[in-house]
């Protein structure tokens, strides 16, 4: 994988959620676990909706998986 991980959850938008990246392509903006995991179904990769948080496979930029924005006025998560 030449030190990068497949699948890339960037920080969340000012407006809120967060896009999904694998393997370089955009696969979409996710509001939940539920998302990601369903992006990564589409994307071949099958990873269970209650082990997304926790998967190796996934790179949380920014924040962890439990933020999904937007930022409330005069915030930093």
């Amino acid at each position: 994988m030449s030190g990068t991980l497949p699948v890339t959850v960037h920080p969340p938008s000012p407006t809120g959620g967060r896009r999904v990246r694998v393997n370089g392509e955009i696969l979409g903006l996710a509001y939940s676990l539920a998302d990601v995991a369903e992006f990564l179904r589409r994307a071949g990769l099958e990873v269970d909706s209650t082990e997304v948080a926790v998967s190796p496979l996934i790179d949380w930029r920014g924040v962890g998986p439990e933020y999904w924005g937007p930022e409330p006025e005069g915030t930093v998560p």
